[in-house]
């Protein structure tokens, strides 16, 4: 019996130091209740290479500034293209065809006074003609036309008028060095019919491509008139 209590005392004394063992230790403490961390913003935090490729933010667009030189409307022109006949006429009607131009193209006929012609002296009869003629385009000469008007110059053969004598002077070299012997240069009295072309309204665009066709025909002159 003795035995049994001893044996209770030394289990109640371990009992006793474990439990004030685990008193110490605070293991039962009550603990305070600790607020979770909010969530911080992750899509706003960036690692350090992340920050260096991010694009700078884009600044406010900056307002025009104002212009001290209003913009400049150019108005339409109006221009008289002239004066043509034969070939050059039909290749000037020809190239402005093309153009959007509606019914701002129109033409009208004048009398001008032949200032220069070249020509070969009048011939004989028919027969004379076709052979002289032949001769000709052989030679690569092709605009000419036969004088068929009474008087002195009846049978004559054109081969091409001028306003200035520089100009037939030129044209008549350009024979020579085709073998074209018998052609001549003159004064050319009396009249012919030309044509002008009138063009009105076109802008800064098509009054450039006006221009510039101008210099294939370098005998005419492009004056700027009045619109109507």
């Amino acid at each position: 019996m003795t035995k049994t209590i001893k044996t209770l005392v030394w289990v109640l004394l371990a009992i006793n130091v474990i439990f004030f063992a685990v008193m110490q230790s605070g293991l039962f403490a009550d603990t305070p209740h600790v607020q979770p961390l909010q969530a911080l913003n992750a899509e706003k935090i960036r690692l350090p290479d992340e920050v260096q490729s991010a694009p700078a933010a884009p600044s406010a667009p900056l307002e025009p500034a104002a212009s001290s030189v209003p913009a400049t409307v150019e108005a339409d022109s109006c221009f008289e293209w002239g004066d043509f006949s034969g070939k050059e006429l039909d290749a000037v009607m020809s190239a402005l065809k093309k153009w959007p131009l509606g019914g701002k193209l129109s033409t009208r006929e004048i009398d001008r006074g032949v200032g220069y012609w070249v020509y070969i002296a009048p011939l004989k009869d028919k027969a004379d003609i076709g052979q002289k003629l032949a001769q000709l385009k052989a030679r690569g000469v092709t605009d000419y036309f036969v004088v068929q008007e009474s008087g002195i110059w009846l049978n004559a053969i054109s081969l091409g008028v001028f306003k200035t004598r520089e100009s037939a002077q030129k044209f008549l070299e350009g024979l020579r060095a085709k073998d074209v012997r018998t052609a001549q240069m003159g004064e050319r009295a009396g009249k012919n019919k030309a044509t002008v072309f009138m063009i009105n309204g076109l802008n800064a665009e098509m009054s450039g491509k006006l221009a510039s066709l101008q210099k294939d025909f370098p005998e005419s002159e492009i004056k700027r008139v009045s619109c109507h």
